[in-house]
């Protein structure tokens, strides 16, 4: 747990999304860094006390470090003036609503959006039905009047109040100014990226960039962060001034598409000359590398990218397509990356990893793999 939490510290949040064609989004940064870590432990640290990360968005919808829960409680304030229309008719005509479901998680809680009692009540013309109970969920999440206590076996986030999902010590904390409050957040992301330029550093927590300004502003001024040139970069080039810079980088990670260290394609496009789609959203026929695309980052490079799927049923890992990136040598990046696929199979609980003949790199993989 003390790996688990070095992560969550360093990183600050991670993605979470509901696609679990391989493993879901949010396990896999730690797996990246850790290897075959137990994902019971990242459970236990979002859903058992004392928790460690707590749900909200981030960049996106992430497991946050639980630290940072007073330094987005302005997001959480300024949200209360953009409700969706649904949500803008039922604070407007049936504000009631709102104190039934929030009576309802009080006394029973934590609930998913199935477990809210409405069934008796949905007559016809009747508001109070399922669409207006998750709306209301959601509203009450998105303005912190709730949390999520976890997510159970279906994914299905489970509502509860604040003052019983935060440790006592975040709850409590008084809560900073909106400016000390985004420079939080922006000392957080400096630290997280380490090198980057004004805009990838307002995109870590998304946040306004003319504020995010402001606070790296500040923490130029402050000594924390300091201007440097990158070669090659376009954009002047800012520097986390405790960030490590190793003479070299050594080491192969399979990165899954919401990784921290991708999810900002410009960032990785800049950074690691890679142009990168996940494929997911993209029309079957209109995909080049396959619908859920992993990088393999092999040293100082990412050296190729894999289309992978969990074949649960029958136990293998299939590798749909593989493909090499210019420059990378292919014997020495397809042995690697089989021993990369082999761990991810292990930890998945997988026997087999199958290769496809898809992909320029996939007659040299699939001769190495088992």
């Amino acid at each position: 747990m003390r790996q688990v939490q070095q992560v969550v510290s360093r990183l600050g949040q991670l993605q979470i999304d509901s696609v679990n064609v391989c493993v879901r989004a949010h396990y896999m940064p730690l797996f990246a860094r850790l290897g075959d870590y137990d994902r019971a432990l990242l459970d236990r640290a979002g859903g058992i006390a004392p928790r460690r990360v707590f749900e909200y968005w981030g960049h996106a919808a992430c497991l946050i470090d639980v630290n940072l829960q007073p330094a987005l409680r302005w997001r959480m304030d300024a949200n209360r003036s953009r409700p969706w229309n649904q949500m803008r008719e039922i604070l407007e005509g049936h504000p009631e609503l709102v104190d039934k479901v929030l009576g309802q998680v009080s006394e029973r809680g934590p609930l998913t959006a199935r477990e809210i009692d409405h069934e008796e009540e949905r007559t016809p013309g009747s508001w109070w039905n399922w669409s207006a109970a998750k709306s209301v969920l959601e509203w009450l999440f998105l303005v912190g009047e709730l949390t999520s206590a976890g997510r159970n076996t279906a994914f299905e986030r489970r509502y509860d109040l604040p003052e019983r999902v935060l440790p006592k010590a975040v709850h409590q904390l008084a809560t900073p100014p909106e400016d000390e409050a985004r420079l939080i957040l922006a000392r957080r992301a400096a630290s997280a990226l380490g090198v980057f330029t004004e805009p990838w550093l307002a995109e870590y927590f998304y946040t306004d960039r003319a504020q995010t300004s402001v606070a790296l502003a500040e923490l130029v001024r402050s000594g924390e962060v300091e201007q440097v040139s990158v070669h090659g970069w376009s954009s002047p080039a800012f520097l986390w001034a405790e960030a490590a810079r190793p003479r070299r980088v050594n080491g192969d990670a399979l990165v899954a598409p919401f990784d921290s260290l991708v999810f900002d394609r410009d960032r990785l496009l800049e950074t690691f000359g890679v142009h990168y789609r996940i494929g997911l959203y993209t029309p079957a026929a209109q995909r080049v590398h396959g619908y859920y695309v992993y990088l393999f980052v092999m040293d100082e490079a990412i050296a190729a990218r894999v289309d992978l799927k969990a074949d649960r049923k029958t136990g293998r890992l299939l590798v749909q397509a593989s493909w090499l990136e210019p420059g990378s040598d292919e014997a020495r990046t397809a042995g690697r990356l089989a021993a990369e696929l082999r761990r991810l199979a292990d930890w998945l609980g997988l026997d087999q990893v199958v290769v496809a003949p898809r992909g320029d790199l996939s007659a040299a993989l699939a001769a190495v793999s088992d």
